[in-house]
């Protein structure tokens, strides 16, 4: 019967409507005739499956596109198998041509690129809508039940039997879904078609609907009846009220205490009501409530809310319906839809809004501002998941959303969606890792899907854990949305640059995010969140109605971004020319070449301190994380900061133990394997160049570069290091220390894993039995290549990485059954008579312990998985019969031994006062007679010696440091690193400990210090390498100056009058070979065509108790002169053609006839007031072995021989203008 009803027009027809026969009464009529609400029973009495069946294909034909025949490629699918066999993400439309879905797809992948359209199937989905647990509907038949998402929902579809015509199914393991949801859900896109007759359309079913609705009042009454004395009454008796009136607003589901509920706002013209639903029943209305829809909610009950200052509230009850789109009949005006705005309104709109919020007042900094947010309307289309778990969203490609401050939504949004939101927050810039304008929820506002996404999600986002860790943190914590928003970036990056070692679970990355920025925005917590004052006053205030800018917001760079950033910029932020010194024109070729060959480009991470045109690094300040570690490779001496990215270098200073606290090289091993960050830190690059340029002419010709390099490394304090994740020494560390090390995240965890297994943590131990020693170190040498008789890949045959260190044995070596690593030390360790002492010897790997082993410090020696004591005792020198060794004995330190620092408070009380090495200053070292010298200098000056090459591609092997103390008495350093890695932070502005260097005298009686094998070079202190400005030289008599004999002071400063000029020699000259210039080389072999201007003068000064002959040469002599710079290159043009002109100023010119003008004119400018007046050098003096000469004079007849003083020869080094 039902079959021949429809004719088929063939055996396919025949079939499908068998089909949908059957699958109605297998999988819809059980639904039907089971149990069902209350208010749908009287809806389902006397359906059978033939009727049912007849209007499903009714249906099914009436939404064809064509009516011709039926649709026999659909067939029916029921729940179960909806969500057991399809696992990709799918879109159904029975209207659907060829075309119109070719359309469909073309146009959905228009509007977002890079994404798919959804693919279509040709399934039927029929059941019954019924309510899900937290107000979800829920499509259901026999089978199964699967989460329903409806865009305008209407109350009279609730327990009816429909056909789903146009429909998008969203698996749970499809890219964008929350993989917590089993099975997934379906998204009805337009009305589901009713498979049953309708009561009449507009009001909801159920008993004693119309009785409500004719007693219902408007939103005044009902406020003037909630706010008086009758409300009382209402409350005792149990009355009900009626009342209509515009959704003004709708607050997201809460979950409080176990119970759930919702709110929203019922407004007209003047007055707003708010309604409270937490009736589990009724859960479902949020679904249907929209602002600015007009409804008439019926038995409503006035109730106190407690914990809200306004206490009285409407309150669904049990018997209360919803009716929507509601039109009352007296009603004599109606309130206006909300304002609705999307980014194409007007992007000047934005900023008129940031205009309108400009700061009230400002924070402690004066950069970061606070200022008001503005309330609006939003309609945009979801084109970014930037975050998913972090609820953070992209709408229009241009404008920022972030839900954190809600509840998590039940359907997670899609790239494609289309959204309105009401009363968001609106925030101009409140990030600068995100789009200037952002929208911000809060618990008074509202979202609602208008349109389902048309095109699959991207990969799933893995920067944020999908259960939203953040938003829980930003709930417990109740920090502002700018904190929270740099926190998700944070947490994003830190997720794709951590070691995998620290990445075992994401919600760790996430609390470290948090700890981080605690730690580097240091404000103030808010008070606690008053959720009902949130979703329920007027005026709104929530924590969004203020937030903070700050455009030098930390930003976190990753170490291969730092690498790459900084060598990519080390040659195109400088020009060659700003390499040489002052006067840089008039130097020579091999001048030239020699300041070029190495320069040094410095960055401190805060660019307020230190800002700089052009730079692409640090538009903001900088900060870096990543894991302390030794060197890995047998090539590197230094720390290294490493990341999954890569590692850098890093010269490393703490605090010393001392009670002056100052600072010293890193000595604490317990910071090897923490996660750290560091806030503070300066970027090196060292340039390192080998050219031949001919002349100054010539720079902008790389042609005569022949090679070029550069080295990155970081400088940093431990002072400025946040600990995020602590190694296990370094919470033995903080504990002796008494600081508390539980707010680490790792730590704790660490703590936990080691309760629960506590039994398989001491098999472990047992497991790993080892030997120690306690030491103290006494003497470093440096590392050095030396031939071992080992063979390295990339270095020659036979050369390793080695150093040596001397050090006293304290006690004996101990046995023990698990690794002590750095606890405190114990009586057993220091049971012996003597101090004995042994030479450590490092090579290969063990050598990477370099950077941490240094003199003073106390160190216990490990080697595990022995017992045998022997192991770490050292090796005598064996010598003949009679003969009395003084040599200490050797230990070659092994790969896997291990180091522990033990700071004071570990050591036992008899050896915590600091035995620190004998360490001179720079004066000492001038004034002592030692051969072998210790001492700690600050570097003022750094030049390359030469420049030679060797054939594996160059390297620079002299360097010649000025190193100062504190007095501005000055020494020479000469490095030969020839056998030597490069030690990095050889810097201006960085104090230095140098050990074992060899005092030398020149020919001159200069003292300086020349590098040795043993020699040994450590960074002790950073000073501002920027802007590094040594002491001021000692102020300097030149009576007392010209008579002393001692090596008191080399460079000093003197002040006095200039009695005359002697001597001024200005030239051109050739710039290779050094000859007279005129017009071409007068040299006949040099065809150079390039020549510089040099300029040379001599001066006696007087200041009252001496002279002195002053030298100036290059740049120094145009001030001296006090010529401008036009009458200075009006010179150099007058001497074109004769090449050199010397000045006599106090006798007859060698060169020049008495009447030659430019010789008037020089003697008269060396002879004026504006040369001959008072003057402040700073000058180098000429040490002479000969103080006294004998000189003949001639008076008549008779010669005269007597000895004479030679005058004090200083070399003037700079002009003080102060």
């Amino acid at each position: 019967m039902f079959v021949e009803s429809f004719k088929p027009g063939g055996e396919a027809e025949s079939v499908w409507l068998k089909d949908i026969f059957g699958f109605i009464t297998q999988h819809i009529c059980p639904v039907l005739s089971g149990p069902a609400p209350p208010a749908a029973d009287y809806l389902m009495t006397g359906v059978c499956p033939g009727q049912l069946s007849v209007c499903v294909v009714k249906k099914i034909q009436e939404n064809m596109c064509v009516t011709h025949t039926l649709p026999v490629s659909y067939r029916p699918v029921s729940v179960s198998e909806l969500l057991s066999h399809q696992h990709l993400a799918c879109v159904s439309n029975l209207s659907w041509s060829t075309n119109q879905q070719r359309a469909w797809d073309k146009e959905a992948e228009l509007s977002l690129p890079g994404h798919r359209a959804l693919p279509r199937v040709n399934l039927l989905l029929i059941g019954c809508l019924r309510e899900g647990q937290g107000g979800d509907w829920r499509l259901t038949d026999a089978s199964s039940s699967v989460k329903c998402e409806v865009l305008s929902p209407f109350p009279l579809w609730l327990n009816r039997p429909v056909f789903l015509p146009h429909w998008n199914y969203i698996p749970h393991n499809a890219p964008g879904q929350d993989p917590d949801q089993a099975g997934g859900h379906v998204e009805l896109i337009g009305s589901p078609v009713l498979l049953c007759p309708d009561p009449e359309q507009g009001l909801a079913a159920g008993p004693g609907g119309r009785a409500g609705l004719s007693s219902a009042v408007g939103v005044r009454e009902a406020a003037d009846l909630l706010h008086n004395s009758a409300c009382l009454s209402l409350r005792t008796r149990g009355q009900r009220v009626s009342v209509y009136g515009q959704v003004g607003s709708v607050c997201p589901l809460l979950v409080v205490a176990g119970t759930t509920f919702f709110c929203f706002s019922l407004t007209d013209d003047s007055h707003s009501l708010p309604v409270l639903v937490k009736d589990s029943s009724r859960l479902w209305w949020t679904q249907c409530v929209c602002v600015g829809q007009s409804v008439c909610v019926t038995a409503l009950r006035v109730c106190v809310l407690r914990g809200w200052r306004g206490n009285n509230i409407l309150c669904v009850t049990d018997q209360s319906d919803i009716h929507t789109n509601y039109t009352h009949t007296h009603s004599q005006s109606d309130t206006p839809p909300p304002t609705m705005m999307s980014y194409d309104d007007d992007e000047k709109d934005c900023e008129e809004v940031e205009v309108e919020a400009e700061p009230e007042r400002d924070t402690v900094q004066s950069a970061v501002k606070m200022k008001r947010s503005r309330v609006i309307s939003y309609q945009g289309t979801v084109t970014e998941v930037v975050s998913e778990g972090a609820g953070l969203y992209v709408m229009d490609r241009k404008v920022g959303l972030c839900l954190a401050y809600q509840p998590s939504l039940r359907r997670k949004l899609r790239a494609g969606d289309t959204v309105e939101l009401h009363h968001v927050h609106f925030l101009y810039r409140p990030c600068p890792d995100f789009p200037p304008s952002m929208l911000c929820t809060c618990l008074h506002s509202s979202l609602r899907v208008t349109a389902f996404s048309r095109v699959g999600g991207s990969s799933p986002d893995s920067s944020c854990p999908g259960d939203g860790a953040l938003p829980r943190l930003l709930l417990e914590k109740n920090m502002g949305v700018s904190e929270y928003l740099w926190m998700c970036h944070l947490s994003s990056q830190l997720t794709h640059s951590l070691v995998p070692s620290v990445l075992k679970q994401q919600q760790c990355v996430c609390v470290l995010s948090w700890k981080l920025m605690e730690c580097v925005w240091r404000r103030g917590h808010r008070g606690r969140r008053d959720i009902y004052s949130e979703m329920l006053d007027e005026p709104h205030t929530c924590p969004l109605t203020q937030y903070s800018v700050d455009p030098a917001a930390h930003q976190y760079i990753s170490v291969s971004e730092l690498s790459q950033s900084l060598q990519s910029e080390s040659w195109s932020s400088v020009s060659l020319s700003s390499l040489l010194p002052p006067g840089g024109s008039s130097l020579s070729r091999s001048q030239i070449n020699t300041a070029l060959s190495w320069s040094c480009r410095t960055l401190t991470s805060d660019p307020q301190n230190q800002p700089q045109t052009g730079d692409r690094l640090r538009q903001r300040p900088l900060l870096l994380v990543g894991v302390l570690e030794l060197p890995s490779q047998t090539s590197e001496h230094t720390l290294q900061l490493r990341d999954r990215t890569g590692a850098v270098n890093c010269v490393v200073t703490e605090t010393s133990e001392e009670e002056g606290g100052g600072q010293r090289a890193a000595f604490n091993t317990a910071w090897i394997g923490c996660l750290v960050c560091v806030q503070h830190f300066t970027m090196v690059t060292e340039r390192f160049i080998q050219s031949d340029f001919p002349s100054y002419q010539h720079l902008d010709q790389d042609k005569y570069i022949t090679h070029k390099h550069c080295r990155v490394y970081v400088q940093f304090s431990l002072d400025h290091v946040h600990i995020l994740s602590q190694s296990v020494a370094m919470v033995t560390h903080l504990q002796q220390k008494g600081e508390e090390s539980g707010g680490d995240v790792t730590a704790r965890k660490r703590r936990r894993e080691d309760e629960s297994s506590s039994s398989s943590v001491t098999m472990t131990t047992i497991s790993r039995p080892c030997v120690s020693v306690v030491i103290r170190v006494e003497q470093k040498e440096g590392v050095a290549w030396r031939n071992t008789g080992a063979e390295l890949k990339g270095e020659g045959a036979g050369l390793t990485l080695c150093f040596s260190v001397r050090a006293a044995v304290i006690g004996p070596v101990v046995s023990r059954g698990r690794d002590l690593k750095n606890e405190p030390m114990t009586e057993r360790e220091t049971e012996t008579e003597r101090e004995d002492k042994v030479v450590l010897v490092f090579s290969g790997v063990s050598a990477r312990w370099f950077p941490l082993l240094q003199p003073g410090s106390f160190y216990r020696l490990i080697a595990a998985n022995t017992q045998d004591p022997s192991v770490l005792i050292g090796c005598g020198v064996s010598g003949r019969s009679g003969v009395e060794l003084h040599a200490d004995s050797t230990l070659q330190v092994q790969p896997d031994w291990r180091f522990y620092t033990l700071t004071r408070p570990l050591l036992l009380h008899t050896y915590r006062q600091a035995l620190s090495p004998t360490v001179l200053s720079v004066s000492e070292v001038l004034d002592c007679r030692c051969e072998l010298v210790c001492f700690q200098a600050l570097v003022s000056d750094r030049i390359s010696l030469n420049d030679r090459t060797s054939e594996s591609g160059g390297t620079h092997t002299g360097v010649r440091l000025t190193v100062c103390d504190q007095t501005g008495r000055s020494l020479q350093v000469y490095l030969d690193l020839s056998h030597t890695p490069y030690p990095p932070g050889l810097l201006p502005g960085n104090t230095l400990l140098l050990s074992g260097f060899q005092r030398k005298l020149s020919r001159t009686g200069s003292v300086y210090c020349t590098y040795l094998p043993v020699s040994s070079v450590t960074v002790t202190s950073l000073g501002d390498t920027s802007s590094a400005r040594p002491p001021p030289a000692p102020m300097m008599h030149l009576g007392v100056w010209a008579v002393s004999r001692e090596q008191r002071c080399i460079v000093g400063e003197v002040r006095g009058h200039v009695v005359c000029f002697l001597f001024l020699q200005l030239q051109w000259s050739c710039s290779l070979c050094g000859g007279l210039y005129r017009q071409s080389c007068s040299s006949q072999q040099c065809q150079s065509t390039s020549s510089v201007f040099q300029s040379k003068a001599k001066l006696v000064i007087d200041d009252g108790t001496g002279e002195a002959h002053v030298w100036f040469s290059g740049a120094l002599v145009r001030p001296l002169l006090g010529l401008a710079d036009s009458q200075w290159e009006g010179l150099q043009r007058a001497l074109r053609v004769r090449g050199h002109i010397r000045v006599y100023p106090r006798g007859r010119s060698l060169v020049c006839e008495s009447d030659d003008p430019l010789l008037h004119y020089l003697v008269c400018v060396c002879s004026s007031d504006v040369v001959c007046r008072q003057l402040s050098l700073t000058c180098r003096k000429h040490n002479n072995h000969r103080p006294e000469e004998m000189k003949r004079f001639s008076r008549g007849e008779r010669d005269f021989m007597t000895r004479m003083t030679r005058p004090l020869q200083l070399t003037c080094l700079h002009i003080n203008t102060h």
